[in-house]
Parts: C-alpha cells; sequence; structure tokens
C-alpha cells in the first residue's frame, strides 16, 4: 500500500458542502495542503446534484437562529459566487401561496417571521396575486424577493475548478474503506492507497452515518433516505408562471411541500413529495438496496417516527403512487395542470438523521474527536447555506486543532 504525504487536512465528499469546506479551509490557511476524497466519478452526483436548484432566502426559519443567518449570509455568498466565476443564476423571487383560511393565518404568521428575519416582502391580495400570476389561485400570498436559482451542480463544478488551481487534490472514484485515528494524525485507506491528514472533515451526506461509524465513533442515529419525487412539466407550459410556486408550510411537517419551480434552464417543474426511499442513492422509482432497506427496518428510530407520523406518511405515500393524488396537490393553487403535464423526471434523495427515539434532527449534527470532524447532519437548506457552512466547519476544526 502506498503511503502519501501528510496533509493538513483531508476532506471526505465531494457534494457542495464538502467544497465549500474545502474552500474555507483555504480561507482561513492558505498554505495549507488539502485532499478531498469523493467516491463518486464527479461532484456533486447525489443530494447536491438532484435538488431543485432554489437559492432560498430564509423565511422559514425562527427568528435569531442558525439556520436563518446562515441561509441569508448564503445565498448573498452563493450568487457572489457565481457572479464571480460567470456561473447563470436568476433571482426571479418566490410566491408563498396561501388557498383558504387555516393556510391565510399561517401565511400571516410566516409574514411576521419574514419582516423579524429582515427579509424583504410584499403581500399580496387576492387580486394583486391574479395579476402578477395570472394561472395561479390564491386568496394571499407573500413575494420574496430575494429567492433565485441555479444549478448546483455548475457551482460546484466551478467550486472545483477553483479549488484545484489552489492546489487542493481532488481525488474521484476513492471510496474510503477505513479510517484509523491516533494522537498525531488520522489515516485514511481507499482500496489500495492510503492518505495521512492532520484534520479529517468528512461531509459524506446520505454515507454520513456509515463513515462516522467507519472511523470507530458511536453514534445514536441513522440516515433515513428520503425520497424526493419531481415531475417536469412539458415545455408548452415553461411560460405557465414567472416566479417559483410555493405552498404555504404545515409547521407540523419537516418538508416545504410541493411547489412549481422555475429552472436555470427555463423549464418548469412540480415537487418534490417526501416518501421513504428503499434505497440510499437509487434514483429510479422502486429502486431497492437490500443493505440500506434492511438497516433502515432494523433500526428502531424508524418505527418510532411512522409511528408520530402515521397520517402524514400515508398521505405522502397515497401521492407517490398514484399521479392523480400528486396532481391534486399542485391544482390547489395550479388548476390549469393535468396528469399530461407530469411528464417523468429523476428522483432527489435527503439525507435525513433520525434519532433513536424517533425524533428527526432539524439542526447540524456534529461529531468531534481530537482530530475528526463528522457532519452527519446538514439541513435543508444546506445548498443555499453552504459557504458560510462551510467557514463553521472550518473554524470549529481548527478551533479543537
Amino acid at each position: 500500500m502506498s503511503v502519501a504525504m501528510i496533509h493538513d487536512v483531508c476532506i471526505i465528499g465531494g457534494g457542495i458542502v464538502g467544497l465549500a469546506t474545502a474552500m474555507a479551509v483555504l480561507e482561513k490557511r492558505p498554505d495549507a495542503s488539502v485532499v478531498l476524497l469523493e467516491k463518486e466519478p464527479g461532484l456533486a452526483l447525489h443530494q447536491t446534484g438532484h435538488n431543485s436548484g432554489v437559492i432560498h432566502a430564509g423565511i422559514y426559519y425562527a427568528p435569531g437562529s442558525l439556520k436563518a443567518r446562515l441561509c441569508r449570509e448564503g445565498a448573498d455568498a452563493i450568487k457572489a459566487f457565481c457572479r464571480e466565476k460567470a456561473v447563470p443564476y436568476e433571482q426571479c423571487g418566490k410566491l408563498v401561496v396561501a388557498t383558504n383560511e387555516l393556510e391565510h393565518r399561517r401565511l400571516k404568521d410566516l409574514a411576521e417571521r419574514a419582516k423579524i428575519n429582515n427579509i424583504d416582502i410584499e403581500w399580496l391580495d387576492r387580486k394583486t396575486l391574479k395579476q402578477r400570476e395570472p394561472m395561479v389561485e390564491g386568496v394571499a400570498a407573500i413575494f420574496v424577493r430575494a429567492t433565485g436559482i441555479v444549478d448546483y451542480k455548475a457551482v460546484c463544478v466551478a467550486m472545483g475548478a477553483h479549488l484545484a488551481a489552489q492546489g487542493v487534490e481532488i481525488e474521484l472514484n476513492t471510496q474510503v474503506s477505513a479510517i484509523r485515528e491516533t494522537s498525531d494524525l488520522v489515516e485514511i485507506a481507499a482500496g489500495g492507497r492510503q492518505w495521512r491528514a492532520r484534520q479529517l472533515i468528512a461531509c459524506a451526506g446520505l454515507q454520513s452515518d456509515r463513515i462516522a461509524k467507519l472511523a470507530g465513533i458511536k453514534i445514536d442515529h441513522q440516515i433515513i433516505p428520503f425520497r424526493g419525487e419531481y415531475f417536469r412539466l412539458p415545455p408548452s407550459r415553461n411560460g405557465l408562471v414567472r416566479h417559483l410556486i410555493y405552498p404555504v408550510p404545515d409547521p407540523s411537517l419537516p418538508f416545504l411541500g410541493i411547489h412549481v419551480t422555475k429552472m436555470i434552464d427555463g423549464s418548469l417543474t412540480v415537487g418534490p413529495n417526501a416518501v421513504l426511499g428503499m434505497a440510499r442513492e437509487g434514483y429510479p422509482k422502486f429502486s431497492i438496496n437490500i443493505r440500506d432497506l434492511s438497516e433502515c427496518l432494523s433500526f428502531p428510530g424508524l418505527w418510532r417516527l411512522l409511528w408520530k407520523n402515521a397520517g402524514g406518511a400515508m398521505h405522502e405515500f397515497r401521492d407517490s403512487l398514484w399521479r392523480k393524488n400528486y396532481l391534486e396537490a399542485c391544482r390547489k393553487y395550479c388548476p390549469s395542470l393535468t396528469l399530461e403535464d407530469l411528464q417523468p423526471m429523476e428522483a432527489g434523495i435527503r439525507a435525513q438523521a433520525v434519532m433513536r427515539d424517533g425524533r428527526l434532527e432539524h439542526d447540524f449534527l456534529f461529531l468531534r474527536t481530537g482530530r475528526m470532524l463528522h457532519v452527519c447532519n446538514a439541513p435543508s437548506p444546506a445548498a443555499t447555506s453552504s459557504i458560510p457552512i462551510g467557514r463553521d466547519i472550518a473554524d470549529r476544526c481548527f478551533s479543537a486543532g
């Protein structure tokens, strides 16, 4: 087994959080030697490359919370990076639309939260909403100007090129098979190769719990994959809306609901729902990975989660099985859509940390040892917030290093 030099930092994971962390390491320590290991043949091939491409403004998060601050900072940072690297993005804004009295009350609460978070919004009544978006039905809406769209895979390609130009070694097709920590360094093995680093940062997304266990860390959670299923609208529908169209979120549920999303290529998508996945990296419908499924079914936290959320889980499952049910969720605020409009599109999969007691972990989950930092949960909107998240991770790494 060949043994390479000792790097200052080794990062596992070539998604947007891993790449942003590598950039932050170099901001903090410009002379640091950094190697990034990615098991796939390219960057951003899992969560980052399968999301809806939204640059979120941060209206949903508790005022004063870390998520609210990171989202606002992250949106500005992503837009600035795109301008610097000539990555196309569009600040098209989004409408959060209430379709009944309950949603109208929730929308008022959301508007107050947005104001406290210092996010510029515009309140639209039914008439103004109809003027703004003739094909959208609702009793009221708020317009969030700062929301944008981008291709996050293109962002990651630009990040990778930026890092490579600064001397970061990016090793693709490199699946980590062993991690051993000593008092002085961390040894990482993949196939017949080995790396040694003074600090290890793992940003492994859908495999983060397995990487943590591989490193000998005891964990009290498991990554449960949630499939987000999308449909693409036909090109004839590309002019259906001018903005992103979101429903008012149900505060009892962890997901934002099915929305109409403009993509940076001009197309429109609807989605995602949120159903239990039977494979962590299986994107076609009905994908099954025996290892992933058996680990899910043997984890007590999953059953406790399903028991607590049985009604919502069944609703999402019905939407997944029957397009007609999925369509009805869209037609609440966009009634002109038809079954024929829902054309196939590859799903996304969200890595959700679930605790043994069945609790969904909604915040960041970091596990720290003397020379390792494992990012075991990076909640939405991690892509939007990735640049300040990376800086926070680098700060945590070096403050203990």
